[in-house]
Protein backbone atom coordinates (compact mmCIF):
# COMPACT_ATOMS: atom_id res chain seq x y z
CA UNK A 1 0.00 0.00 0.00
CA UNK A 2 1.20 3.72 -1.09
CA UNK A 3 1.81 5.62 1.63
CA UNK A 4 -0.15 8.70 1.46
CA UNK A 5 1.00 12.42 0.88
CA UNK A 6 -0.64 15.60 2.48
CA UNK A 7 -2.54 16.64 0.09
CA UNK A 8 -3.22 13.70 -2.56
CA UNK A 9 -5.41 14.95 -5.15
CA UNK A 10 -6.41 18.29 -4.45
CA UNK A 11 -2.93 19.70 -4.67
CA UNK A 12 -4.40 22.46 -6.85
CA UNK A 13 -5.37 24.28 -3.57
CA UNK A 14 -1.69 24.47 -2.38
CA UNK A 15 -0.44 27.01 -4.53
CA UNK A 16 -4.05 29.23 -3.87
CA UNK A 17 -3.53 28.84 -0.80
CA UNK A 18 0.09 30.00 -0.78
CA UNK A 19 -0.99 33.34 -2.57
CA UNK A 20 -4.13 34.32 -0.20
CA UNK A 21 -1.70 33.41 2.92
CA UNK A 22 0.91 35.85 1.34
CA UNK A 23 -1.43 38.41 0.66
CA UNK A 24 -2.45 38.27 4.03
CA UNK A 25 1.05 38.52 5.79
CA UNK A 26 1.96 41.43 3.43
CA UNK A 27 -1.43 43.37 3.94
CA UNK A 28 -0.24 42.66 8.12
CA UNK A 29 3.33 43.83 7.33
CA UNK A 30 1.95 47.14 5.11
CA UNK A 31 -1.10 47.67 7.51
CA UNK A 32 1.49 47.76 10.38
CA UNK A 33 3.98 50.30 8.52
CA UNK A 34 1.08 52.61 8.02
CA UNK A 35 -0.47 52.83 10.93
CA UNK A 36 3.35 53.89 12.30
CA UNK A 37 3.99 56.50 9.07
CA UNK A 38 0.52 57.71 8.04
CA UNK A 39 -1.22 60.95 10.26
CA UNK A 40 -4.23 59.49 12.29
CA UNK A 41 -7.60 59.39 10.30
CA UNK A 42 -9.57 62.52 9.70
CA UNK A 43 -13.16 61.68 10.01
CA UNK A 44 -15.61 63.33 7.62
CA UNK A 45 -19.16 63.77 8.20
CA UNK A 46 -21.11 62.90 4.86
CA UNK A 47 -24.39 64.55 4.19
CA UNK A 48 -27.03 61.60 5.41
CA UNK A 49 -25.15 61.44 9.08
CA UNK A 50 -22.58 58.97 8.66
CA UNK A 51 -18.86 59.49 9.26
CA UNK A 52 -16.13 58.37 6.35
CA UNK A 53 -12.33 58.47 6.75
CA UNK A 54 -10.57 60.93 4.97
CA UNK A 55 -7.56 58.27 4.13
CA UNK A 56 -7.90 56.13 1.14
CA UNK A 57 -4.83 54.36 1.97
CA UNK A 58 -6.11 52.91 4.83
CA UNK A 59 -9.57 52.00 3.58
CA UNK A 60 -7.68 50.28 0.81
CA UNK A 61 -5.15 48.08 3.48
CA UNK A 62 -7.81 47.45 5.75
CA UNK A 63 -10.12 46.06 2.08
CA UNK A 64 -6.72 44.00 1.16
CA UNK A 65 -6.33 42.73 4.65
CA UNK A 66 -10.49 41.62 5.07
CA UNK A 67 -10.16 40.02 1.39
CA UNK A 68 -7.01 38.13 2.11
CA UNK A 69 -8.47 36.52 4.89
CA UNK A 70 -11.71 35.70 3.64
CA UNK A 71 -9.87 33.63 0.77
CA UNK A 72 -7.55 31.97 2.85
CA UNK A 73 -10.00 30.71 5.36
CA UNK A 74 -12.43 29.49 1.98
CA UNK A 75 -9.29 27.64 1.04
CA UNK A 76 -9.02 26.14 4.03
CA UNK A 77 -13.06 25.54 4.14
CA UNK A 78 -12.49 23.58 0.47
CA UNK A 79 -9.44 21.73 2.00
CA UNK A 80 -12.08 19.79 4.41
CA UNK A 81 -15.08 19.95 2.44
CA UNK A 82 -12.97 18.09 -0.41
CA UNK A 83 -11.35 16.13 1.86
CA UNK A 84 -14.56 14.99 3.73
CA UNK A 85 -15.80 14.16 -0.27
CA UNK A 86 -12.51 12.26 -0.94
CA UNK A 87 -11.28 10.65 1.78
CA UNK A 88 -7.22 9.15 1.44
CA UNK A 89 -7.57 10.04 -2.53
CA UNK A 90 -6.95 14.05 -0.39
CA UNK A 91 -4.14 12.80 0.92
CA UNK A 92 -3.79 13.12 4.58
CA UNK A 93 -5.97 16.01 5.18
CA UNK A 94 -8.51 14.44 3.45
CA UNK A 95 -8.62 11.55 5.51
CA UNK A 96 -7.80 13.12 8.96
CA UNK A 97 -10.85 15.83 7.16
CA UNK A 98 -12.91 12.79 6.92
CA UNK A 99 -12.91 11.16 10.65
CA UNK A 100 -13.18 14.42 11.63
CA UNK A 101 -16.82 14.38 10.45
CA UNK A 102 -18.68 13.99 13.20
CA UNK A 103 -16.79 17.41 14.56
CA UNK A 104 -17.83 19.21 11.84
CA UNK A 105 -21.27 18.36 11.37
CA UNK A 106 -21.68 18.82 15.68
CA UNK A 107 -20.07 22.35 14.75
CA UNK A 108 -22.65 22.92 12.58
CA UNK A 109 -25.55 22.77 14.63
CA UNK A 110 -24.05 24.11 17.26
CA UNK A 111 -23.70 27.23 15.11
CA UNK A 112 -26.93 27.22 13.13
CA UNK A 113 -28.97 26.93 16.02
CA UNK A 114 -27.04 29.71 18.04
CA UNK A 115 -27.13 32.07 15.49
CA UNK A 116 -31.18 31.56 14.71
CA UNK A 117 -31.92 32.02 18.33
CA UNK A 118 -29.33 34.39 19.41
CA UNK A 119 -31.20 36.80 20.57
CA UNK A 120 -33.03 35.09 23.16
CA UNK A 121 -29.55 33.63 24.70
CA UNK A 122 -28.58 36.43 26.77
CA UNK A 123 -24.85 36.96 26.68
CA UNK A 124 -24.07 33.93 24.82
CA UNK A 125 -26.16 35.33 21.96
CA UNK A 126 -24.35 38.33 22.00
CA UNK A 127 -21.31 36.51 21.59
CA UNK A 128 -22.36 35.57 17.58
CA UNK A 129 -22.17 39.20 16.97
CA UNK A 130 -18.45 39.72 17.69
CA UNK A 131 -16.63 38.15 14.99
CA UNK A 132 -13.45 37.24 17.44
CA UNK A 133 -15.93 35.60 19.40
CA UNK A 134 -17.13 33.39 17.08
CA UNK A 135 -13.55 31.90 16.15
CA UNK A 136 -12.53 31.34 19.52
CA UNK A 137 -15.79 29.75 20.41
CA UNK A 138 -15.79 27.38 17.58
CA UNK A 139 -12.09 27.00 18.47
CA UNK A 140 -12.97 25.76 21.51
CA UNK A 141 -15.97 23.23 20.98
CA UNK A 142 -14.10 21.86 17.92
CA UNK A 143 -11.52 20.57 20.82
CA UNK A 144 -14.68 19.87 23.10
CA UNK A 145 -16.35 18.04 19.88
CA UNK A 146 -13.17 16.23 19.47
CA UNK A 147 -12.68 14.86 23.34
CA UNK A 148 -16.46 13.97 23.56
CA UNK A 149 -16.32 12.04 19.96
CA UNK A 150 -12.72 10.64 20.53
CA UNK A 151 -13.86 9.36 24.13
CA UNK A 152 -16.56 7.36 21.89
CA UNK A 153 -14.00 6.00 19.68
CA UNK A 154 -15.95 7.50 16.62
CA UNK A 155 -12.32 9.64 15.42
CA UNK A 156 -9.26 7.80 16.69
CA UNK A 157 -8.23 5.10 14.03
CA UNK A 158 -5.70 3.22 16.52
CA UNK A 159 -5.45 2.37 20.02
CA UNK A 160 -3.59 5.40 21.56
CA UNK A 161 -1.38 2.51 23.55
CA UNK A 162 -1.09 0.14 21.38
CA UNK A 163 2.37 -0.39 19.64
CA UNK A 164 2.29 -2.04 15.92
CA UNK A 165 5.53 -3.40 14.97
CA UNK A 166 7.72 -1.83 12.11
CA UNK A 167 6.00 1.87 12.94
CA UNK A 168 8.43 3.44 15.00
CA UNK A 169 9.12 7.14 14.52
CA UNK A 170 7.31 6.72 11.08
CA UNK A 171 6.66 9.65 9.34
CA UNK A 172 2.83 10.74 8.73
CA UNK A 173 0.94 8.97 6.11
CA UNK A 174 2.98 6.06 6.60
CA UNK A 175 0.66 2.58 5.46
CA UNK A 176 0.84 -0.46 8.81
CA UNK A 177 3.55 -3.30 6.86
CA UNK A 178 0.87 -6.37 8.18
CA UNK A 179 -2.78 -4.73 8.07
CA UNK A 180 -5.57 -6.79 9.93
CA UNK A 181 -9.11 -7.47 9.02
CA UNK A 182 -11.04 -3.97 10.41
CA UNK A 183 -7.62 -2.13 10.88
CA UNK A 184 -6.63 1.28 9.87
CA UNK A 185 -4.39 1.37 6.93
CA UNK A 186 -2.46 4.29 8.09
CA UNK A 187 -1.10 6.43 11.35
CA UNK A 188 -2.52 9.46 9.72
CA UNK A 189 0.52 11.63 11.54
CA UNK A 190 3.27 8.95 12.17
CA UNK A 191 4.00 6.79 14.80
CA UNK A 192 5.89 8.15 17.77
CA UNK A 193 9.44 6.43 19.51
CA UNK A 194 6.96 3.66 20.90
CA UNK A 195 5.14 3.23 17.41
CA UNK A 196 2.12 4.04 18.51
CA UNK A 197 -0.33 6.37 16.49
CA UNK A 198 0.57 9.90 17.03
CA UNK A 199 -3.21 11.03 15.73
CA UNK A 200 -4.65 8.89 17.59
CA UNK A 201 -3.06 10.03 21.23
CA UNK A 202 -3.48 14.02 20.24
CA UNK A 203 -7.64 12.94 19.51
CA UNK A 204 -7.73 11.19 23.36
CA UNK A 205 -5.90 13.97 24.89
CA UNK A 206 -8.01 16.35 23.84
CA UNK A 207 -10.60 14.03 26.16
CA UNK A 208 -8.78 14.79 28.86
CA UNK A 209 -8.02 18.31 28.73
CA UNK A 210 -11.89 18.89 28.26
CA UNK A 211 -12.70 16.23 31.45
CA UNK A 212 -9.91 18.62 33.64
CA UNK A 213 -9.99 21.85 32.98
CA UNK A 214 -13.31 23.12 32.89
CA UNK A 215 -14.02 21.35 35.78
CA UNK A 216 -10.87 22.29 37.59
CA UNK A 217 -11.55 25.74 36.95
CA UNK A 218 -15.41 25.44 38.11
CA UNK A 219 -14.64 24.03 41.41
CA UNK A 220 -11.88 26.40 41.94
CA UNK A 221 -14.59 29.07 41.02
CA UNK A 222 -16.87 27.76 44.11
CA UNK A 223 -14.49 27.97 46.40
CA UNK A 224 -13.17 31.49 45.18
CA UNK A 225 -16.93 32.62 45.54
CA UNK A 226 -17.87 31.40 48.64
CA UNK A 227 -14.87 32.84 50.51
CA UNK A 228 -14.62 35.89 48.39
CA UNK A 229 -17.90 37.46 48.53
CA UNK A 230 -18.06 37.39 52.39
CA UNK A 231 -14.54 38.56 52.42
CA UNK A 232 -15.10 42.01 50.14
CA UNK A 233 -18.82 42.00 51.74
CA UNK A 234 -17.88 42.41 55.45
CA UNK A 235 -14.34 43.26 55.27
CA UNK A 236 -12.52 43.25 58.89
CA UNK A 237 -11.31 40.43 60.23
CA UNK A 238 -12.55 37.93 58.38
CA UNK A 239 -11.05 39.68 55.15
CA UNK A 240 -7.71 40.05 56.53
CA UNK A 241 -7.30 36.76 57.66
CA UNK A 242 -8.73 34.93 54.23
CA UNK A 243 -6.50 37.86 52.20
CA UNK A 244 -3.68 36.41 54.47
CA UNK A 245 -4.43 32.73 53.67
CA UNK A 246 -4.56 33.42 49.40
CA UNK A 247 -1.53 35.59 49.87
CA UNK A 248 0.27 33.27 51.39
CA UNK A 249 -0.70 30.35 48.81
CA UNK A 250 0.22 32.74 45.75
CA UNK A 251 3.66 33.28 47.05
CA UNK A 252 4.78 29.66 46.77
CA UNK A 253 6.41 28.93 43.23
CA UNK A 254 3.62 27.05 41.36
CA UNK A 255 5.53 24.25 40.31
CA UNK A 256 7.00 23.47 43.33
CA UNK A 257 4.25 23.01 44.68
CA UNK A 258 3.01 21.05 41.95
CA UNK A 259 6.12 18.70 43.38
CA UNK A 260 5.35 18.64 46.67
CA UNK A 261 2.09 17.84 46.32
CA UNK A 262 2.30 15.09 43.63
CA UNK A 263 5.61 13.28 45.47
CA UNK A 264 5.09 9.57 46.04
CA UNK A 265 5.66 9.83 49.66
CA UNK A 266 3.18 12.94 50.55
CA UNK A 267 0.53 10.57 48.04
CA UNK A 268 1.22 7.83 50.44
CA UNK A 269 0.24 10.05 53.40
CA UNK A 270 -3.33 11.18 51.90
CA UNK A 271 -2.63 14.60 51.60
CA UNK A 272 -4.20 15.00 48.46
CA UNK A 273 -7.40 12.96 49.31
CA UNK A 274 -7.70 15.47 52.78
CA UNK A 275 -7.47 18.20 50.08
CA UNK A 276 -10.03 16.69 47.68
CA UNK A 277 -12.37 16.31 50.86
CA UNK A 278 -11.90 20.16 51.70
CA UNK A 279 -12.22 21.86 48.59
CA UNK A 280 -14.60 19.95 47.18
CA UNK A 281 -17.35 20.59 49.99
CA UNK A 282 -17.52 24.30 48.54
CA UNK A 283 -19.54 23.50 45.82
CA UNK A 284 -22.31 22.13 48.45
CA UNK A 285 -22.00 25.09 50.65
CA UNK A 286 -22.65 27.40 48.01
CA UNK A 287 -25.21 25.91 46.52
CA UNK A 288 -26.93 25.20 50.36
CA UNK A 289 -26.70 29.13 50.84
CA UNK A 290 -27.40 30.15 47.17
CA UNK A 291 -30.85 28.10 47.67
CA UNK A 292 -31.36 28.77 51.20
CA UNK A 293 -30.91 32.89 50.79
CA UNK A 294 -33.04 33.00 47.59
CA UNK A 295 -36.26 30.93 49.25
CA UNK A 296 -36.14 31.49 53.05
CA UNK A 297 -39.22 33.36 53.07
CA UNK A 298 -41.07 30.04 51.65
CA UNK A 299 -40.20 27.27 53.96
CA UNK A 300 -42.66 24.90 52.67
CA UNK A 301 -40.92 25.14 49.16
CA UNK A 302 -36.82 25.73 50.01
CA UNK A 303 -37.29 22.48 52.65
CA UNK A 304 -37.75 20.13 50.36
CA UNK A 305 -35.55 21.74 47.62
CA UNK A 306 -32.67 21.73 49.89
CA UNK A 307 -33.02 18.22 51.65
CA UNK A 308 -33.21 17.15 47.26
CA UNK A 309 -30.02 19.47 45.83
CA UNK A 310 -28.20 18.84 49.02
CA UNK A 311 -28.58 15.47 49.17
CA UNK A 312 -27.80 14.58 45.33
CA UNK A 313 -24.71 17.26 45.78
CA UNK A 314 -23.54 14.76 49.15
CA UNK A 315 -23.96 11.88 46.97
CA UNK A 316 -21.79 13.01 44.10
CA UNK A 317 -19.00 14.35 46.54
CA UNK A 318 -18.73 11.07 48.32
CA UNK A 319 -18.29 9.22 44.89
CA UNK A 320 -15.79 12.22 43.70
CA UNK A 321 -13.47 11.93 46.90
CA UNK A 322 -13.68 7.99 47.60
CA UNK A 323 -11.99 5.50 45.72
CA UNK A 324 -13.05 1.57 46.11
CA UNK A 325 -15.16 2.47 48.72
CA UNK A 326 -12.79 5.00 50.81
CA UNK A 327 -11.77 8.37 51.36
CA UNK A 328 -8.67 7.21 52.97
CA UNK A 329 -6.64 4.33 51.49
CA UNK A 330 -2.98 3.73 53.09
CA UNK A 331 -1.07 1.28 53.71
CA UNK A 332 -1.34 3.01 57.63
CA UNK A 333 -5.38 3.45 57.69
CA UNK A 334 -8.24 3.32 56.00
CA UNK A 335 -10.85 6.05 56.09
CA UNK A 336 -14.49 4.78 55.01
CA UNK A 337 -16.58 6.88 52.38
CA UNK A 338 -19.48 4.84 50.23
CA UNK A 339 -20.40 1.83 49.77
CA UNK A 340 -19.08 0.21 46.33
CA UNK A 341 -22.43 0.10 45.34
CA UNK A 342 -23.34 3.52 45.45
CA UNK A 343 -19.81 4.83 44.56
CA UNK A 344 -21.04 6.48 41.13
CA UNK A 345 -17.60 6.91 39.71
CA UNK A 346 -13.58 6.44 40.86
CA UNK A 347 -11.06 8.75 39.82
CA UNK A 348 -7.50 7.39 38.74
CA UNK A 349 -5.09 8.72 42.06
CA UNK A 350 -3.14 10.45 39.40
CA UNK A 351 -5.91 12.43 37.53
CA UNK A 352 -7.39 13.20 41.36
CA UNK A 353 -4.00 14.70 42.36
CA UNK A 354 -3.67 16.92 39.16
CA UNK A 355 -7.42 18.07 39.52
CA UNK A 356 -6.84 19.08 43.33
CA UNK A 357 -3.54 20.77 42.89
CA UNK A 358 -4.99 22.69 39.94
CA UNK A 359 -8.01 23.71 42.23
CA UNK A 360 -5.57 24.76 44.87
CA UNK A 361 -3.55 26.89 43.00
CA UNK A 362 -6.36 28.61 41.21
CA UNK A 363 -8.92 29.42 43.82
CA UNK A 364 -6.91 32.07 46.05
CA UNK A 365 -6.44 34.29 42.44
CA UNK A 366 -10.50 33.61 41.86
CA UNK A 367 -10.65 34.72 45.39
CA UNK A 368 -8.96 38.16 45.07
CA UNK A 369 -10.87 38.54 42.12
CA UNK A 370 -14.43 38.04 43.75
CA UNK A 371 -13.31 39.73 46.59
CA UNK A 372 -12.61 42.82 44.74
CA UNK A 373 -15.44 42.81 42.79
CA UNK A 374 -17.78 42.85 45.93
CA UNK A 375 -15.66 45.40 47.79
CA UNK A 376 -16.60 47.71 44.42
CA UNK A 377 -20.54 46.95 43.77
CA UNK A 378 -21.12 46.64 47.68
CA UNK A 379 -21.23 50.34 47.48
CA UNK A 380 -23.40 50.80 44.62
CA UNK A 381 -27.52 52.04 45.08
CA UNK A 382 -29.07 48.99 44.16
CA UNK A 383 -26.99 47.00 47.06
CA UNK A 384 -27.92 49.91 49.51
CA UNK A 385 -31.67 49.56 48.63
CA UNK A 386 -31.66 45.59 48.69
CA UNK A 387 -30.45 46.38 52.53
CA UNK A 388 -33.06 48.83 52.88
CA UNK A 389 -36.06 45.75 52.23
CA UNK A 390 -34.14 43.97 55.21
CA UNK A 391 -32.60 41.18 53.19
CA UNK A 392 -29.94 39.08 54.32
CA UNK A 393 -26.53 39.28 53.71
CA UNK A 394 -26.18 36.19 51.98
CA UNK A 395 -28.75 37.23 49.56
CA UNK A 396 -27.30 40.77 48.70
CA UNK A 397 -24.00 38.55 47.93
CA UNK A 398 -25.25 36.09 45.85
CA UNK A 399 -28.35 37.78 44.53
CA UNK A 400 -27.37 41.42 44.20
CA UNK A 401 -23.30 41.50 43.82
CA UNK A 402 -22.54 38.28 42.10
CA UNK A 403 -25.34 38.82 38.95
CA UNK A 404 -23.57 42.20 38.74
CA UNK A 405 -20.11 40.59 38.67
CA UNK A 406 -20.91 37.96 35.88
CA UNK A 407 -18.93 40.22 32.88
CA UNK A 408 -15.30 39.97 34.81
CA UNK A 409 -15.96 36.68 36.04
CA UNK A 410 -17.04 34.83 32.79
CA UNK A 411 -14.18 36.38 31.17
CA UNK A 412 -11.80 35.39 33.90
CA UNK A 413 -13.42 31.63 33.80
CA UNK A 414 -12.67 31.54 30.17
CA UNK A 415 -9.01 32.82 30.75
CA UNK A 416 -8.56 30.80 33.57
CA UNK A 417 -9.20 27.54 31.38
CA UNK A 418 -6.59 28.17 28.99
CA UNK A 419 -4.26 28.52 31.77
CA UNK A 420 -5.75 25.62 33.26
CA UNK A 421 -4.94 23.87 30.24
CA UNK A 422 -1.06 24.98 29.66
CA UNK A 423 -0.61 23.89 33.91
CA UNK A 424 -1.65 20.36 32.37
CA UNK A 425 0.59 20.65 29.57
CA UNK A 426 3.34 21.67 31.87
CA UNK A 427 2.45 19.54 34.14
CA UNK A 428 2.16 16.58 31.84
CA UNK A 429 5.66 17.60 30.33
CA UNK A 430 7.37 17.02 33.78
CA UNK A 431 5.92 13.79 34.25
CA UNK A 432 3.88 15.24 37.55
CA UNK A 433 0.93 13.15 38.22
CA UNK A 434 -1.05 11.33 35.29
CA UNK A 435 0.66 8.19 34.21
CA UNK A 436 3.75 7.57 31.77
CA UNK A 437 1.93 5.76 29.26
CA UNK A 438 -1.07 8.93 29.48
CA UNK A 439 -1.77 10.41 25.74
CA UNK A 440 -2.32 13.92 27.19
CA UNK A 441 -1.13 16.79 25.34
CA UNK A 442 2.19 17.34 27.77
CA UNK A 443 3.39 13.59 27.99
CA UNK A 444 3.12 13.37 24.23
CA UNK A 445 5.26 16.71 23.95
CA UNK A 446 8.04 15.45 26.50
CA UNK A 447 8.36 11.79 24.63
CA UNK A 448 8.09 14.00 21.64
CA UNK A 449 11.00 16.40 21.97
CA UNK A 450 13.56 13.88 22.78
CA UNK A 451 14.21 13.25 18.91
CA UNK A 452 12.90 16.64 18.00
CA UNK A 453 15.80 17.78 15.85
CA UNK A 454 15.38 14.02 13.88
CA UNK A 455 11.76 13.64 13.67
CA UNK A 456 9.42 17.10 14.00
CA UNK A 457 5.92 14.91 13.91
CA UNK A 458 5.43 13.30 17.57
CA UNK A 459 5.88 16.62 19.09
CA UNK A 460 4.39 18.93 16.37
CA UNK A 461 0.53 18.00 16.98
CA UNK A 462 -0.37 17.85 20.61
CA UNK A 463 2.14 21.35 20.58
CA UNK A 464 -0.33 23.31 17.94
CA UNK A 465 -3.57 21.27 19.39
CA UNK A 466 -3.04 22.75 22.91
CA UNK A 467 -1.76 26.49 21.04
CA UNK A 468 -5.42 26.58 19.42
CA UNK A 469 -7.27 25.23 21.88
CA UNK A 470 -5.62 27.91 24.16
CA UNK A 471 -6.12 30.86 21.31
CA UNK A 472 -9.68 29.95 20.91
CA UNK A 473 -10.46 30.66 24.87
CA UNK A 474 -8.41 33.68 24.90
CA UNK A 475 -10.43 34.85 22.17
CA UNK A 476 -13.42 33.56 23.41
CA UNK A 477 -13.07 35.25 26.52
CA UNK A 478 -11.86 38.68 24.55
CA UNK A 479 -15.03 38.11 22.58
CA UNK A 480 -17.64 37.98 26.02
CA UNK A 481 -15.74 40.68 27.47
CA UNK A 482 -16.15 43.07 24.36
CA UNK A 483 -20.27 42.02 24.86
CA UNK A 484 -20.66 42.05 28.55
CA UNK A 485 -19.27 46.11 27.95
CA UNK A 486 -22.36 46.65 25.94
CA UNK A 487 -24.72 45.76 28.75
Amino acid sequence: MEPLSWTGSIAFLNPILAIALGLMVLSIIVWMLASIVLPEDQMIVNADGTLTSSSSIRILIQTALRYSFLASVGVLVAYVVLGIAMGTSAGIIGAISQQFLPVWLSLIILYAMSIAFKRKLGLYGKLFDSPIGMIGFGLVMFWVFTGIFGALDLIVTHDPLTQVSGMKNKVPGTPLPNLEDGQYAWYLLGGDNLARDVFSRMVKGAWIVVQIAPLATMFAFMVGITLGLPAGYYGGRLDTLLSFLANLILAFPVILLFYLLVTPEIVATGVPNYMAAILFVFPIIFLGVLLNSRYYTRPNFRTPLLIGVLGVAIWLYLSLISTGGYIINTDSYRIWGLPTYLDLFDIPGGILVVFVSVVFVNSPTVFRIVRGLALDIKTRDYVAAAQTRGEGPWYIMLWEILPNARGPLIVDFCLRIGYTTILLGTLGFFGLGLPPESPDWGSTINEGRKLLSIYLHPALPPALALLSLVLGLNLLADGLREESLKD
